[in-house]
């Protein structure tokens, strides 16, 4: 895993080439709005792109709770060697399912979809560790949960021009949505971990914690070792999505989803429009 305070061999682009593209996504995003195409010249690895994503989260005017983690297709990744890549989950994006039928923001004009979720939560503050194995993640005191990424960016083509994309922009990521917990989780087989997702009543995919390579613990292992890398330890309560068990669904507004995972619980939501979230002049919010 290659770290992200050098690239060997290359010169990073000049923080302003950065800055203006997290820049245009934070301000596309407070707004509410959409963007045509990729607002500058798309980064050339990972590396670069997670650069863009800090200095995108820098200018959000809201706390990371958490991350989502992304699954990438051997085809799509880079000299970094990464199976997976993270995007942040903020505080005010963050809902509970305890309300029945949960409204969630999408941008019109941009992408949009749900993802079932197995959510870790941290119960204790992680070491100062720069690996992590499966069996290492597994040891470190965590609660499971179900829940619902929402997938969505102002720019429509995300996941079609690939992960280093998708990082740039917040991983993809327009919030996440919390269910009860899985008790006593270490002790399921993960192939017994199921769910399926509807829209609007129709099934669109099934599958469980084991649909993505190596499952829970490997995504776990993954946030945590770059996470490591990134200077950004894990601390207790923060929340790991572990990736799409079902698959990516796209949805627009005004449909419903219902994910169900099977002996656990649903989750019932439906897709409204972003919204201007943009902070009034000086109440201190994102420059």
């Amino acid at each position: 895993m290659t770290s992200l305070h050098s690239v060997a061999g290359q010169a990073l682009p000049a923080a302003p080439l950065l800055d203006a593209i997290a820049g245009a996504f934070v301000q596309a995003r407070l707004q509410g709005a959409s963007v045509a195409g990729f607002p500058g010249a798309i980064p050339h690895d990972l590396v670069t792109a997670y650069l863009v994503q800090d200095r995108a989260i820098a200018r959000w005017p809201d706390q990371v709770v958490g991350w989502k983690v992304g699954f990438i297709g051997p085809e799509r990744r880079d000299e970094s060697g990464d199976e997976r890549l993270l995007g942040p989950i903020f505080a005010n994006a963050l809902q509970s399912n305890d309300s029945g039928n949960v409204g969630f923001e999408i941008f019109d004009g941009g992408f949009g979809a749900v993802e079932a979720e197995f959510v870790l939560r941290l119960q204790a503050d992680m070491p100062d560790q720069a690996q992590w194995t499966p069996e290492q993640a597994e040891a470190l005191p965590a609660t499971l949960h179900i829940g619902v990424e929402i997938a969505s960016s102002p720019l429509a083509t995300i996941n079609k021009l690939g992960p280093r994309v998708v990082v740039s922009d917040f991983g993809n990521n327009n919030g996440l949505i919390m269910g009860p917990e899985i008790p006593d989780w270490r002790q399921i087989p993960e192939a017994s971990l199921t769910c399926r997702t509807y829209i609007d009543g129709e099934l669109v995919g099934s599958g469980g914690a084991t649909t993505l390579p190596g499952g829970l613990r490997a995504a776990f292992a993954f946030a945590l070792s770059r996470s490591a890398a990134r200077g950004r330890l894990l601390k207790a309560g923060d929340l790991i999505a572990t990736g799409n068990a079902t698959g990516i669904h796209e949805i627009s507004v005004g449909q419903q989803a219902r994910i169900t995972f099977d002996g656990h619980g649903d989750i019932v939501c439906h897709a409204l429009a972003a919204t201007d979230h943009e902070p009034a002049p000086g109440s201190g919010g994102a420059p």
